[in-house]
């Protein structure tokens, strides 16, 4: 019997693994585990689908003379990758070489360490990553607010009264931004203790009907009731900062900016009534540890960041920032980027280049919607070659055709993945992805996110294949490649190299637990450890809870957390303000010239959210990730799936009828899709499942391409875009809807 950490999602469910001859035979729930305690969804339970998926790769492909991707060697491979980089780089510089990363990555502990000397061998101008479809504008909020786009607020559920949720369903999507195993019971629990949990949605969705309260509201307009919610709050003398008041600054200058915005003036374009809008403001306002949580649905959408910092402004202005039952900021139990010198710092900055397409740079990356046209644009610097890892734009970034146009022009184009998909299969090279099962776990991204202080590791469950290299040693000679060292560099000197300058950064940091230590010495501790086992045992070790290389011996390392296979829990959130804040004033700054700049654009779109017609917002399953998972049978099956749901009011007024299919056209493309309809749906909303499309040409994903489905960001202009992050606006395009088909007698 295995023990291991799911890593799928951001629940971290803890799991135990029947292996038997090298294969898994059963997957279940650790009851033990210190965090689940016996929770266990669908993805979690087909972990081992990944490892034993016929489809998956699992020897390298290189394209052909005749055109054709065929299997190779890892060294004919990375020979090959070297003779259509170099030429590159050294015509155009690093920058002609673009990286998208995908969602896959930031639940791996090698890609979280690792990536980025991949991205600065380049010289990390030409980044793209999944967070430009679904997060970036969150992390642009608190990167303004907090001074670091790592320190992001989550709701202490566990604690809370009172919890408002926009764009969020936890109770299917286990989390975003938040790492609380079995989130339907913890909503639930605050219930049955006398709080409330309160859905604001365009789609009554689980989360919704199991809630104390739900409302619909219109498509990208969370941004106008937040304002409105923070109006009365001013208006009616309901601001009660509390602790927080010698640490906040600008809040006069939101008070000004939230002015106009009465609920009077505002219900008509959300879609709530002027009274429910008074109501929610004075019902978070007296509970008594009120929160607001917001996710994915308010920040795929043309206000994202805007409604993003909406929702820690009414957290401060009710006193729940950095209040237990609040929005809190997680201890993560290994040193990361929350650690450093406290106080004030330079904050987040802006726009320090921009693209061969205009676009400013956003926390280091480029918006993803704009990496067609940097690879098609009549420009001697546009893009030349691409690295995908781990990652499947082509499905689930805007407009997957024009993307994939632009793949096809590439001179060099190079993936690391499980599978040859709609993205993989235009590269010249496709390098296999380890099996989870094969490499070491540790959710060194999400972990911070936890609501409680959290350490759980888990090693390797199954051996790998003996000729093919780590994940992380695939990265770091793609790195050697980047910089010239050739497709045979010594990946072990390299990663000497990476791990001594973690170290001896520590070594220099002034509040570091390690400052003045003698860099051999730590090193010397670390063996002989190798790879992202020996950077997590630095990490864990000169973190908040670490021994410290021997300052504090009960403290936590890697030897401590193998001896408990079940994990470790230091304990709840605490509070961290201002210990944690980077902005140059040393305060929450609530008041920063871009969120009262796109306030005033706000303010003067209001009109015009009346006047549309069928709004497309997305879709998120249980037994789905993103467009990842759907080639695996546990996750691939049932009936109805890939449906559109529809009001049943708007369809009978438009002589349609449950089960027939119709197509989806925006001004963009057109899709068919099945349509369901149903009450739990705005009037004048529709809703289709993201990531899904999967194509037979070219691609090795027999299971997802035998469901029928279609990729409705086809619909989604990659011109539509939030102002503030260049992330794209999945939510809130105009849509109509036509039959093609009658009604399935069947259903």
């Amino acid at each position: 019997m295995a023990i291991r950490t799911c890593s799928l999602c951001e629940a971290t469910c803890g799991l135990t693994l029947d292996i038997q001859d090298g294969e898994v035979v059963r997957v279940g729930a650790d009851s033990e585990d210190v965090y689940s305690q016996g929770y266990l969804c669908p993805k979690g339970a087909s972990l081992g689908q990944i490892h034993a998926d016929p489809d998956r790769l699992r020897q390298p492909l290189v394209r052909g003379p005749g055109g054709d991707l065929e299997p190779t060697g890892w060294d004919t491979a990375f020979a090959q990758v070297d003779t259509l980089l170099r030429p590159l780089i050294e015509a155009h510089g690093g920058e002609a070489i673009g990286v998208y990363v995908g969602n896959p990555s930031g639940h791996d502990l090698s890609a979280t360490l690792y990536h980025r000397i991949l991205h600065r061998a380049l010289g990390g101008r030409r980044l793209f990553t999944v967070g430009s479809v679904d997060q970036l504008p969150k992390s642009l909020s608190c990167g303004l607010l907090f001074g670091s786009a790592y320190n992001i607020p989550i709701p202490d559920l566990d604690r809370s009264s009172h919890v408002l949720i926009l764009g969020a369903n936890p109770a299917v999507s286990n989390g975003s931004l938040l790492v609380a195993p079995n989130l339907r019971r913890r909503l639930a629990a605050i219930i049955e203790r006398g709080g409330r949990v309160v859905v604001i949605d365009p789609r009554r969705t689980r989360t919704a009907r199991e809630a104390s309260e739900h409302h619909f509201i219109r498509p990208g307009t969370d941004a106008c009731l937040l304002a409105a919610m923070a109006h009365v709050l001013f208006a009616e003398d309901l601001v009660a900062l509390g602790r927080l008041a010698p640490m906040v600054s600008g809040l006069d200058e939101v008070r000004a900016a939230m002015k106009p915005f009465a609920p009077e003036r505002v219900a008509g374009a959300c879609g709530l009534s002027t009274e429910a809008i008074y109501r929610l403001a004075r019902d978070l306002a007296g509970a008594e540890r009120g929160v607001v949580y917001g996710r994915t649905g308010t920040t795929i959408q043309a206000f994202g960041t805007l409604s993003s910092w909406l929702i820690d402004v009414l957290n401060v202005l009710i006193g729940a920032l950095d209040s237990p039952g609040g929005a809190m900021f997680g201890t993560p139990v290994a040193d990361g980027p929350t650690s450093g010198e406290e106080g004030a710092g330079r904050g987040v900055r802006l726009g320090r280049w921009t693209s061969v397409t205009g676009h400013p740079e956003v926390l280091g990356e480029l918006p993803v919607a704009a990496l067609a046209d940097e690879i098609t644009v009549d420009d001697p610097r546009r893009i030349r070659g691409l690295l995908t890892l781990a990652g499947n734009p082509a499905i689930s970034t805007p407009d997957g055709p024009a993307l994939e146009r632009a793949l096809a022009r590439l001179d060099a184009f190079v993936c690391h993945d499980f599978y040859l998909n709609e993205t993989t299969r235009h590269a010249h090279v496709v390098l296999p992805a380890t099996s989870p099962l094969q490499r070491p776990h540790y959710p060194l991204g999400i972990y911070p996110n936890a609501l409680r202080s959290l350490a759980n590791f888990s090693p390797a469950v199954l051996e790998s294949d003996l000729d093919r290299p780590a994940d992380w040693e695939i990265v770091l000679r793609l790195a050697a490649i980047v910089e010239g060292r050739g497709p045979d560099a010594d990946v072990a000197a390299m990663d000497d190299e990476t791990t001594r300058r973690a170290v001896e950064r520590r070594v220099a940091r002034g509040t570091s637990p390690l400052a003045g230590r003698d860099p051999d010495e730590i090193m010397a501790a670390l063996a002989p450890r190798v790879g992202p086992e020996r950077l997590l045992d630095l990490l864990l070790r000169s973190g908040p809870f670490g021994d410290h290389f021997g300052r504090k011996p009960d403290g936590i390392s890697l030897d401590l957390l193998l001896a408990n296979p079940h994990g470790l829990d230091f304990g709840p959130l605490r509070p961290r303000l201002p210990g944690i804040l980077r902005t140059p004033s040393g305060t929450v700054e609530l008041a920063a010239e871009p969120f009262l700049e796109e306030a005033g654009r706000l303010w003067e779109a209001l009109p015009g959210f009346e006047s549309h017609g069928t709004l497309l917002i997305g879709r998120r399953e249980n037994r789905s990730m993103n467009s990842w998972l759907h080639n695996l049978p546990n996750l691939s099956g049932g009936r109805g799936r890939f449906t559109l749901l529809m009001n049943s009011e708007d369809a009978q007024g438009s002589s349609l009828q449950n089960g027939q299919m119709v197509r989806l056209r925006s001004q963009t493309s057109a899709i068919e899709i099945q349509l369901e309809t149903s009450d739990d749906i705005m009037p004048g909303v529709v809703s289709a499942p993201h990531g899904w499309g999967h194509e037979a040409t070219g691609t090795r994903q027999s299971r997802a391409i035998a469901t029928p489905s279609a990729n409705v960001n086809r619909l989604i202009s990659r011109g539509e875009l939030d102002r503030l992050s260049g992330a794209s606006a999945l939510n809130g395009s105009e849509v109509t809807v036509e039959a093609v088909a009658p009604p399935r007698r069947d259903r």
